[in-house]
């Protein structure tokens, strides 16, 4: 055997190569025990960690926006601190032999032929936190738990079309969207009409679509902690140099304002030398600090648009790719699609094989809010501050004014304690 795989190799080499088939052939029976139980470890703390989801009952909840809501975005900012839970796994029993993880909430905004509705996805334990903290912040909505409306839609290729996309950031993740504040929307006393939503933009469109189709968009998120943020295999690690998963943003940040800080120093060898930052310099630098002082979430973005083969429009995909630019900052970060469901070539893919595969594994994803976890595992997953999320997800004000968009017509309240029985 040795002798027929020394055939292959230079007679020069032929020396090296025994020396280094020897030493395999030496300590492989002592290294291979190692990965086989590295190995089992690995797909035993996955299982666990399968089996403690599964057993976690969940709901879907829709929020019901009433037809006047005064409050700031930073209502929903607020009602966001209560879904930043990092408990659950905090020591490696909970984790690697309980198999406990942290929870995940999904924010949802959908359009049914043109009715748009808000959810929030969430585990049943957190029913009563969830509906409380709404209130307190917006007393007029109404909160219902409902069937999941992806139940109802099955994806038959053969009589649908269906495109979807998953966001990520342009930037490294300390740099902030557009948010509310840069739109103004946090100053109070702002008349309706003088504001400018950055949510109007995605409602006209999930309201634009007509009959026989369905919009979705999807916010996952949960609390963002120094966590192995994302599964490297062997070549990604070997390309990347990066041994650790171990991600902070808070450290990100660090390393990017002493980018900025550097590129500001006139000589190399006196880092006294300094210029002043620019304008656009110092606001940037500002708006790091400021968003890594609010709380994380590490998050995904899906959308997905299904339709009914003769009502495909494919117009619809490039409002989809389009309702997060409004997000989006040259000097700072923004949203751009990633994974879609299409091809750039025509010879990447025989008779749409793979390319219906594709479809079919982020609708599942989707439907079973599947993101941070194995086997559904994201690289691409970001963070976002409570202040970016509540930017691109709060109930909207009148100056949305989307004819599809139903509101509740009227507030209730309890009859008075006085009447006569």
């Amino acid at each position: 055997m040795l002798e027929f795989l020394l055939s292959f190799i230079p007679p020069f080499f032929q020396p090296l190569a025994i020396d280094v088939f020897f030493i395999l052939y030496v300590i492989f029976p002592f290294i291979l025990p190692i990965i086989l139980a590295g190995t089992a470890w690995m797909f035993r703390r996955h299982y666990k960690r399968f089996l403690f989801r599964t057993s976690q009952s969940r709901i879907l909840m829709e929020i019901r926006v009433p037809k006047e809501v005064k409050k700031t975005p930073l209502a929903m900012e607020i009602f966001l601190g209560a879904l930043h839970q990092p408990g659950g796994e905090g020591t490696w029993y909970d984790r690697s032999i309980l198999g406990k993880s942290r929870t995940w909430f999904s924010l949802e905004l959908i359009s049914i032929e043109g009715n748009i509705h808000f959810y929030v996805w969430t585990e049943k334990k957190f029913k009563t936190l969830i509906e409380s903290q709404l209130y307190a912040q917006y007393p007029g909505v109404e909160i219902y738990e409902v069937e999941d409306y992806t139940k109802f839609t099955a994806l038959d290729l053969s009589n649908m079309s269906m495109w979807g996309n998953e966001f990520v950031l342009t930037k490294d993740d300390p740099y902030p969207i557009k948010t509310y504040v840069d739109y103004g929307l946090d100053r109070q006393g702002i008349e309706d009409e003088e504001k400018i939503d950055p949510m109007s933009a995605t409602l006209e469109f999930l309201g634009s679509i007509g009959k026989g189709e369905q919009l979705w968009i999807q916010i996952l998120a949960r609390a963002h902690k120094k966590n192995f943020k994302k599964e490297l295999n062997w070549k990604e690690r070997f390309e990347k140099m990066q041994w650790s998963d171990s991600y902070d943003w808070t450290e990100k940040a660090k390393q990017e304002k002493k980018k900025l800080m550097e590129g500001l120093v006139l000589d190399d060898k006196d880092k006294t030398k300094s210029r002043p930052p620019t304008k656009v310099e110092a606001q940037v630098i500002e708006a790091v600090e400021r968003n890594i002082t609010k709380p994380g979430f590490d998050c995904g973005i899906r959308g997905i648009y299904v339709s009914e083969k003769d009502k495909f429009n494919p117009i619809n995909i490039t409002g989809m790719t389009g309702s997060f630019k409004q997000y989006n900052s040259g000097n700072l970060n923004g949203f751009k699609p990633n994974r879609t469901t299409s091809f750039e070539y025509p010879w990447q893919d025989y008779k749409n094989i793979r390319l219906n595969k594709k479809k079919i594994e982020i609708f599942n994803d989707y439907k079973a809010r599947a993101y941070f976890y194995y086997p559904h595992t994201s690289d691409k997953q970001f963070v976002l501050s409570s202040e970016e999320l509540a930017t691109i997800f709060h109930l909207p004000s009148k100056a949305a004014e989307t004819p599809t968009f139903v509101r509740i017509e009227s507030k209730k309240s309890e009859p008075p304690t006085n009447l006569p029985f």
